[in-house]
């Protein structure tokens, strides 16, 4: 036999082998196992850099819940392999739900910080917190869900409560992914979103139009596909969110032997660098007088400003404290507390409430950053006011 044809049944006969080992490898058992652990560690780690900045402590948790119910779903998996869900079936629009909600949180920074956020997110969750309990109560009264095996069944039962509840969580699940697809939109409104979570958001619709698809008509084959995209764009987003973290990080010192000094050269230098505070403080001044909403908004800080003046913290911090400033807070209370004073002499707040408008989180931190810059309580003030 000639040496091409050993090569060509040498190449039929691996063709079989490498689908096989390549089936063997994405089965569901090794999906299932590969996103638990790989949710696990993104869990970890941002849990880790969720100390620093609790911004991330959000996705900690989104990745963390994952990791749980993939657990879950693995403990299952021989319950999976050996039945037939069919059309619809209740468990996995429940976990259409559970996940299109879940994903759509960090992007909208729905959760962040929990304390001020939380009526947002129970009024965006309230639609799937209430068929969950329809349907928790119905699982503890006995209730056993219809069986759809094919199109016509559901022709059969179209207007039956059970499958009336299933089109109301494709249609709760539909309209979350409906608002994840309108993240981009929504995210240009804020400057300092990062550019990498358009590509996310969009990512991530696609990636549940796919699971809606398996939720509708289940494949085995399908959903591994579906877990292997789904924990590539959670990965995508937590190694895009730790790039965010390292370009932050201040750089290593270089060791760089100086000049001598002499007396002229030190007074030079240190005008120069007088100078350069100034400069810097009237930038940050320009835009603070030119975007007094900005800073009206409570949720407005140090790194918000850092971001819009281009100033990095160190150098606002340092240019900050040459005009008397404390630090970066004192020098945003300070045009708050002013906005205050003026709306008060405007008539514009006839209550302190009103007054928080100004950019203050809560009445308490407002009364004592008042005191604090006046010497004299906003009460005291309003009544001065008034009179």
């Amino acid at each position: 036999m000639c040496d091409s044809s050993k090569q060509a049944i040498f190449v039929l006969s691996a063709r079989p082998i490498s689908t096989l080992m390549l089936a063997h490898l994405f089965n569901l058992h090794n999906c299932l196992f590969m996103a638990v652990v790989a949710h696990l560690i993104m869990t970890a780690v941002i849990s880790v850099f969720a100390r620093h900045k609790v911004e991330y402590l959000s996705l900690a948790w989104i990745m963390g819940i994952f990791a749980v119910i993939i657990a879950g779903t693995l403990a299952v998996e021989d319950i999976i392999l050996g039945s037939s869900p069919g059309l619809l079936h209740p468990a996995m629009l429940l976990a259409l739900t559970a996940t299109v909600f879940l994903q759509s949180i960090y992007p909208l920074s729905i959760t962040m910080p929990g304390f001020l956020q939380w009526q947002r997110s129970v009024k965006y969750a309230l639609p799937a917190i209430i068929l969950f309990v329809i349907y928790g109560l119905l699982l503890i009264i006995g209730h056993r869900p219809i069986q759809l095996r094919s199109f016509a069944d559901i022709n059969e039962n179209l207007f039956s409560s059970d499958l009336l509840l299933r089109f109301a969580m494709l249609v709760i699940s539909i309209g979350y992914i409906v608002n994840i697809f309108g993240l981009p939109r929504l995210m240009l409104r804020n400057p300092n979103t990062p550019h990498y979570l358009f590509g996310y958001a969009f990512a991530l619709g696609i990636s549940l139009c796919l699971y809606t698809w398996l939720t509708i008509n289940f494949s085995i084959n399908h959903l591994c596909i579906w877990i292997v995209v789904f924990t590539a764009i959670n990965l995508y987003l937590c190694l895009r969110t730790l790039e965010t973290i390292a370009v932050g990080l201040p750089l290593p010192q270089a060791e760089v032997e100086e000049p001598e000094m002499t007396a002229e050269t030190s007074d030079e230098q240190q005008e120069d660098f007088n100078e350069a505070n100034l400069h810097r403080f009237k930038v940050i001044e320009t835009w603070m007088k030119a975007n007094r909403k900005a800073w009206c908004d409570f949720k407005f800080g140090r790194d918000q400003l850092c971001a819009a003046t281009g100033i990095n913290r160190h150098l606002m911090l340092q240019s900050i404290r040459s005009q008397g400033y404390y630090n970066i807070h004192e020098y945003i209370s300070h045009y708050r507390i002013a906005e205050v004073q003026r709306m008060i002499r405007r008539g514009e707040a006839r209550s302190v409430t009103d007054c928080l408008d100004a950019g203050f989180a809560s009445t308490k931190t407002l009364r004592s950053s008042f005191e604090k810059f006046t010497g004299h309580s906003i009460d005291s003030h309003f009544d001065t006011a008034h009179s």
